[in-house]
């Protein structure tokens, strides 16, 4: 796969810049407030893991950017859904319930609701209740979800030695107005399956660890992953699976409707990728995870570092 007009050094640079990347640094004072977290049941993954009379369960949460919310309420409604089953998803979680928070004018909090119902509908979970303030306004959407993990996909699990998989949905069109690559019209009820599969590799072993590919795009997913045990891995971007028609710096960027990066013991890779592929999804080895710390990228030119964990941390959690 062509890199287009862009050279590995500058599309490492490229996707290392992005203003999502930087913005996952501000996570640093949670860190400040409540302590460094043990990347289990504290900050750090997709979701946080509360454990109830033997069960594991997950609750995380999404603020949608208000200027989002204020241009685009209805996809903004869906993007609060999508989000929130796709971290669930991300830790093994079967999605359970939604409840929200809005805050604006009539008009636009009506037209959020409807996203947040179409959506729930799409992925089969229910929105359950929450809070709405009928305001003047700026208006401002935010969602939490719960689900239940019989196996926790955890980046603590993470490991030397293990594949990294990148499995997802290559169907739908890039949005003009900013880099989100939806597959809803594509796999329609399909996706409702397609996260809750997640679940099934955890519990049969094929994976241990994952993390969603969202608003810091694949590498700074990927970075995000491999932070907590300072881990490294090489991606040859030859091999990437890219759909047809987007550009690889654009792929890299975006955040996909599905798309998740999993680590799996190596004699499980075969059975990681095939649960996938059985669906009509995408899945291929990216890598093997090391000890150096360093997420890198390579094509035929040479190898270009993204990220060294063992300087420093996305999140700067793990201090």
């Amino acid at each position: 796969m062509p890199i287009n007009d862009l050279d590995l050094q500058e599309l490492a640079h490229r996707v290392r810049s992005l203003p999502a990347v930087a913005a996952k640094n501000a996570i640093e004072v949670v860190a400040d407030v409540f302590g460094g977290g043990d990347w289990w049941s504290g900050p750090g993954d997709d979701g946080a893991v509360v454990h109830d009379r033997g069960r594991n369960l997950i609750v995380g949460g999404e603020a949608m950017l208000p200027s989002f919310v204020a241009q685009d309420p209805y996809g903004a409604g869906v993007a609060a859904i999508l989000a929130n089953v796709n971290d669930l998803a991300a830790m093994g979680a079967r999605p359970l319930a939604i409840v929200d928070t809005i805050v604006g004018p009539r008009d636009v909090t009506r037209r959020i609701l409807e996203g947040l119902k179409w959506a729930g509908e799409l992925y089969q979970v229910p929105v359950v209740g929450g809070h709405l303030t009928e305001t003047d306004g700026p208006p401002s959407l935010s969602a939490f979800g719960l689900g239940a993990a019989e196996k926790v996909l955890s980046a603590t699990h993470a490991a030397p030695g293990q594949e990294l998989i990148l499995a997802c949905c290559l169907d739908g069109r890039m949005r003009e107005d900013f880099l989100f690559f939806p597959s809803f019209a594509e796999r329609g009820e399909l996706l409702a399956g397609d996260v809750r599969l997640l679940a099934e590799v955890a519990e049969s072993g094929a994976a241990v660890a994952a993390k969603d590919v969202s608003m810091a795009g694949m590498i700074g997913s990927l970075a995000m992953l491999l932070e907590a045990n300072k881990l490294g891995v090489e991606v040859d971007v030859d091999d990437l699976p890219v759909p047809a028609g987007v550009p690889i710096a654009d792929w890299l960027a975006c955040f996909p409707c599905f798309a998740f990066l999993l680590t799996t013991p190596a004699e499980k890779s075969e059975e990681c990728t095939a649960a996938f592929t059985a669906r009509g999804l995408t899945a291929r080895r990216l890598g093997t995870l090391d000890d150096t710390g360093e997420v890198r990228l390579r094509d035929a030119s040479g190898s270009a570092v993204v990220f060294d964990l063992k300087r420093e941390s996305v999140t700067r959690l793990g201090r």
